[in-house]
């Protein structure tokens, strides 16, 4: 029976043509050897699984390579390349920096670089996953480093580029390697599958492809195991998903259908099967997440490419996106945002979805009845406008004015002007369009009464949430003058002003929503300074002492007397 060799390492690049996905390296790293303007240390960084020790391999080979082809790849055929692929090559060092990250280990190759290669131009040491050197072992390989050996090419590789000492940064060429493309992994399966004589649909590789999240080597074991467990040379969606934990597409288009159609009971009953078929509340809100973003990319054709899956899910994603509007994607994804962050600190996080889903169900009703609500407003104020008019009109013919004297306000209903500009427009108006325009300002503006009793109980509530002897409490427990909807505060200091100026919008909201009226204004006035009048520190004490009746038990047992 032979021995199994997992595709990783079976189907591991030979040359840099092979490499899936890091074409901006290969070409860099192939002109360099054809010009050869090779640096003598380099630095490969990026996630796990995307070909950054297959590529230092390959570039180690190639730069000892005795008959190197047309292209700049190895021709894997001469002496050196044929040492190399039986792993016998006494010019490439590989050292893994993860278990020997000690001063004595980098020590120890630092001993090797001072002799040079016996057979073939270079030596080439890799050092794998660097950023594992501790700070001695760093500052022991500074030096080599700096100033190497003609022969010596040092190539380092990490995932954590950001724990690697700038100084040893400064001294190397750095790559940085990409996280592969789903199209690219899901390419190079199919050509593994039909090496392998699988028969894998294409659904199915896609979906490995997005689960190994840019890794080439995680989609490679994930290809094996799901190989090994059809155990017939196939490879299914269902199995796919079944063996790899997934949620279905399926059920986010069938829950999104139930949210649109305010089916809550068949959201409930469909994220009730998601449970019980094992899978965890977060990872359904998430995947939610996803799929309503994925809604919104296809509402616009330009940006349809940026969905990662096949042209029948594609086709899903369009159909749906027709009959959701824009409105309802963001109140969505703003609800299930919320679900997310706040999903892990909830007590009952099934009950937690839960609320969201209803919420959901419930966003076109609430966006109909606000459309409603607008068009509502937008006729009530066309029907005062035409009664202004209206009065405009007859005001006109009853004084026999020309139209010069008093324009017509409005030309169009549809377009409406502010308030301030109808008041602008009509020089000294008679009592009964007055009587109108209050009528329009009263359209969708709370004007509930209140008296002077009432906005001073609102003033210490709003004194309460200050904090104790601060600017704001001087400027709220200051004298004021009230008149009709108008509170002004008289203020004895300019820096006392530029804190009520700061604060007058906060204030000025907190007063309409407690008191229920929008027409509420504040302002400030400096108040004439008293003159200071002196007080003795007797009669301080005894203020202080009828204030703080403690004072006079704390004066008591200090001993202290006054002075005056």
């Amino acid at each position: 029976m032979e021995n199994f060799v997992v595709s990783a390492r079976k189907y591991r690049p030979a040359t840099f043509d092979t490499v899936v996905g890091q074409e901006h390296i290969t070409t860099t790293l192939k002109n360099a050897i054809q010009n050869n303007h090779l640096a003598q240390a380099f630095l490969f960084c990026g996630p796990r699984g995307v070909g950054k020790t297959t590529c230092a391999r390959i570039l180690a080979k190639t730069i000892n390579c005795l008959s190197l082809t047309s292209e700049g790849e190895a021709c894997g055929e001469c002496s050196s390349c044929t040492a190399f692929q039986n792993n016998a090559s006494l010019n490439i060092y590989e050292l893994d920096a993860a278990s020997n990250n000690s001063v004595e280990d980098i020590r120890s190759l630092v001993e090797q670089v001072r002799y040079p290669p016996q057979l073939g131009k270079y030596k080439i040491y890799i050092i794998d996953e660097v950023h594992m050197l501790s700070n001695a072992a760093f500052n022991a390989f500074l030096r080599t480093l700096e100033e190497p050996p003609s022969y010596a090419i040092f190539i380092l590789a990490t995932t954590e580029r950001y724990k690697v000492i700038p100084t040893i940064q400064s001294r190397c060429q750095i790559f940085d390697f990409n996280r592969i493309q789903v199209n690219d992994i899901a390419a190079h399966l199919a050509k593994i599958a039909t090496a392998e004589n699988i028969n894998a649909e294409a659904e199915a590789l896609r979906l490995i492809a997005q689960k190994a999240d840019g890794g080439l080597r995680d989609a490679l074991s994930m290809f094996d195991l799901i190989v090994t467990f059809s155990s017939n040379n196939a490879i299914s969606y269902a199995k796919t998903i079944e063996n790899l934990h997934i949620l279905d597409y399926d059920y986010y288009f069938k829950i999104t259908d139930a949210l649109m159609a305010e089916d809550v009971a068949n959201s409930y009953l469909i994220f009730n099967e998601i449970l019980k078929k094992g899978f965890d509340g977060h990872l359904f809100t998430v995947g939610l997440c996803e799929h309503l973003r994925n809604l919104l990319v296809c509402k616009d054709a330009s940006t349809i490419t940026l969905l990662e899956v096949s042209k029948d899910v594609q086709d899903r994603y369009l159909q749906q996106s027709k009959t959701a509007t824009m409105s309802f994607l963001i109140s969505a994804m703003n609800i299930v945002g919320l679900c997310d962050i706040q999903y892990k600190s909830s007590k009952n996080q099934r009950l937690h979805v839960e609320l969201s889903l209803l919420k959901m169900a419930h966003i076109n009703k609430a966006i109909n009845l606000a459309r409603l609500a607008q068009e509502e407003i937008t006729v009530k104020k066309r029907n005062a406008v035409a009664a202004l008019n209206g009065a405009v009109t007859a005001q006109n013919n009853t004084n026999n004015t020309s139209n010069a004297t008093l324009k017509p306000v409005f030309k169009k209903t549809i377009n409406v002007p502010s308030h301030n500009e109808m008041v602008e427009e009509i020089k000294n108006p008679p009592q009964e369009i007055k009587e109108i325009l209050k009528e329009i300002q009263k359209i969708g503006t709370r004007e509930q009464n209140f008296t002077s009793n009432d906005i001073q109980n609102a003033l210490q509530r709003l004194i309460k949430e200050r904090e104790k002897f601060s600017q704001e409490q001087i400027i709220l427990n200051s004298k004021t003058k009230i008149k009709e909807n108008v509170i002004t505060f008289l203020i004895v200091s300019n820096l006392l002003m530029l804190t009520f100026n700061a604060s007058r919008n906060e204030w000025t909201a907190f007063l309409r929503e407690v008191l229920q009226n929008d027409t509420i204004l504040m302002q400030a006035e400096l108040a004439e300074v008293i003159e200071e009048v002196k007080i003795s520190v007797t009669d301080k004490v005894a203020l202080f002492t009828e204030k703080y009746p403690l004072l006079a038990e704390l004066r008591m047992r200090l001993g202290l007397e006054l002075d005056n």
